[in-house]
């Protein structure tokens, strides 16, 4: 190989790899997971967003059909036969008779007017195909703010579980130094039966932290249909207190944006659209239709003297008409189909305001929450200071012989409570502002 051939295969492996690396051909992330690599596979693969596209699909046909109805309709239609008969003739003698006969008849038709029930009808499934486009986006909002809880969810066991080794190792150490004050005579063997039982809970805490952390990594890796044998390695990235204390929104501010961005409310307000055009649907049937028809026939049969196509030709039957249809009585059929499309029209309206106080209920719940855990996190970390110092004046004691056991014990479960406090609530406070912030029409990004 020579230099410039080398040379250019260099170039061509520096453009080739960079574009490689992230993510595999079937669009998941080679590297470790974060939130957004999550967010973004599972609103392409979901069964419940792949499902909803499938019935937009299945809209848009409902839609082209509607619009087809507009148009003249034709069909074709031949029988053929053979037929066998006797014949009486002059002399009264019957002759025996047989033919092999066809037919053949075009048939065309419009509908001219019908109290605009075609046009109507196209526009409901045009709405209904909308409200469609708007369920595949209420689909993927579930999906995403389900990835995020799962996710957080995930960083929350993680961050515990750090926690829980660390206070294994503390302990570790604790148990080797009660066992120099055993052996010492300082302390007595009760003493050091209370440090071993509390280094035992400390391993039991581990392992169950570790298995709630695994456990969470699953319930996540099914909410993104991966396969079990798929890897499946989650990022960890660092939360600051920025994350954690960021300035809330006002939930009447987040309520409007979200009256304007959320699809479930553009459906709602589609779904009441659609009712009160099948009012209008429902009273056409009471006024005319009118209707065009036009055919052509023809036939033939092997007993006859003249050729088929001359048989086609002199045979011939043209018909052109219009047909009117006026109501008259349908045995109420008509006035019930109109009150139920006004009762179903009033249930929409329902269906919207009742939409509209749960958006309301769901972001206010959210700004209580963000709120709330905010103001405990602040609480816990001055709690946090305050028995780590403490924990570590009393560590010092015990270790010169100047507390007991149960001293120490008691100020250790009092920093582990402050701290497991501070871990709750800073996750809580990012998962409500971030989901307070999606409400808002924010992407969700950690």
């Amino acid at each position: 190989m020579n230099r410039i051939t080398h040379t250019y295969l260099t170039t061509i492996l520096f453009i080739i790899i960079p574009s490689l690396v992230g993510f595999s051909q079937e669009g998941k992330p080679t590297s470790s997971w974060t939130l957004k690599d999550c967010i973004d596979y599972a609103r392409k693969n979901n069964i419940q967003v792949q499902s909803a596209r499938v019935n937009q699909k299945s809209s848009s046909v409902d839609l082209l059909e509607a619009k087809a109805q507009l148009f003249p309709s034709l069909t074709f239609s031949s029988s053929q036969g053979w037929g066998h008969q006797k014949i009486e003739q002059t002399d009264g003698k019957f002759k025996s008779r047989s033919a092999y006969s066809g037919s053949y008849t075009l048939n065309s038709g419009v509908t001219l007017y019908n109290g605009g029930k075609l046009t109507r009808s196209v526009r409901k499934q045009e709405i209904a195909s909308e409200a469609q486009g708007y369920q595949i986006k209420m689909a993927e909002n579930d999906i995403e703010i389900a990835v995020t809880e799962a996710y957080l969810q995930i960083l929350y066991a993680n961050e515990s579980l750090k926690t829980n080794r660390q206070t294994l190792e503390t302990s570790a150490a604790q148990l080797a130094r009660s066992k120099e004050l055993l052996d010492a005579g300082s302390i007595a063997s009760s003493a050091y039966a209370q440090i071993d039982a509390q280094y035992s809970n400390d391993q039991y805490n581990v392992t169950m932290a570790e298995n709630t952390l695994a456990l969470n990594k699953l319930q996540l890796k099914q909410l993104l249909e991966l396969e079990p044998t798929d890897n499946f390695d989650i990022y960890f990235p660092e939360l600051d207190n920025s994350q954690v204390l960021s300035l809330v929104p006002s939930p009447g501010e987040v309520y409007r944006v979200a009256l304007e961005s959320m699809p479930e409310m553009k459906n709602s307000q589609l779904n009441v659209e659609s009712a009160q055009l099948e009012e209008k649907i429902a009273a056409s049937d009471r006024l005319p239709s009118v209707s065009f028809n036009a055919s052509v026939s023809t036939n033939h049969d092997s007993d006859s003297d003249h050729s088929f196509s001359k048989q086609i030709n002199n045979r011939l039957n043209e018909n052109v008409g219009i047909n009117i249809s006026v109501p008259i009585s349908r045995n109420r059929q008509t006035k019930s189909a109109i009150e139920k499309a006004k009762l179903q029209t009033e249930t929409a309206r329902l269906e919207e305001l009742n939409t509209r106080k749960e958006l309301w209920k769901t972001i206010e719940t959210l700004h209580q929450n963000v709120t709330a855990s905010q103001s405990r996190y602040l609480a816990a970390t001055n709690s946090v200071k305050s028995a780590t110092m403490s924990y570590n004046l009393v560590q010092e004691q015990f270790n010169a012989g100047m507390k007991n056991t149960v001293e120490l014990l008691t100020e250790k479960n009092n920093y582990l409570s402050a701290l497991q406090e501070q871990i709750q609530a800073k996750f809580e406070a990012i998962l409500s502002l971030k989901l307070l912030n999606f409400y808002q029409n924010h992407p969700i990004e950690l």
